[in-house]
């Protein structure tokens, strides 16, 4: 997660994924834009789901629901995808609703580890009157097997082999 500013309050971006409010924070989020169709993207990291194109560029989409375990679903007309920046990429996440920008104190945050031991790609967690808010570590998403995979799908899809363009033509955003 990155450092809280200095003012001591973090502006997160909230959303639901089934039942749950997860939250990334403000930087880290380019863009909230509606469901698209997704390509299938070969040799990806199973939590991959595909590639859409966004203004041009391939951008990988990633499974929240995978990767925390949670029932898959279709995709619905009403989903959204945030587009966000981990350290290392530009990544697209299928979320139920977006339900905007809370800012929350940095004395609010609670390290995982003190609540939930071992609860992966969790940077902190709020307590709010109505339950938790999930701090979604998008740097820690992918493991570096998973990063490396992903890099090596993307580089077969762009080659004149893999077909690139065909590979993202359903979602230009």
């Amino acid at each position: 997660m990155p450092m809280i500013p200095a003012s001591g309050i973090e502006s997160v971006v909230v959303f639901r994924l089934a039942d749950q409010r997860w939250a990334l924070p403000v930087e880290s989020v380019d863009s909230v834009v509606s469901m698209v169709a997704v390509a299938p993207l070969a040799a990806a990291p199973h939590v991959t789901l595909g590639v859409i194109n966004v203004h041009g560029a391939v951008v990988p989409v990633v499974d929240l629901r995978r990767r925390l375990g949670l029932d898959s679903r279709e995709a619905r007309i009403s989903d959204h995808l945030l587009l966000a920046r981990s350290r290392r990429r530009r990544l697209a996440m299928p979320v139920d609703e977006v339900l905007g920008v809370s800012e929350v104190s940095a004395k609010q945050i609670v390290p995982p580890d003190a609540i939930l031991p071992g609860i992966g790609h969790v940077a902190g967690l709020v307590a709010l009157p109505d339950g938790l808010l999930f701090v979604q570590d998008l740097d820690a998403f992918l493991s570096l097997d998973e990063e490396q995979s992903l890099d090596e799908a993307l580089r077969r899809a762009a080659s004149p082999a893999g077909d690139s363009h065909s590979a993202a033509a359903g979602a230009d955003r």
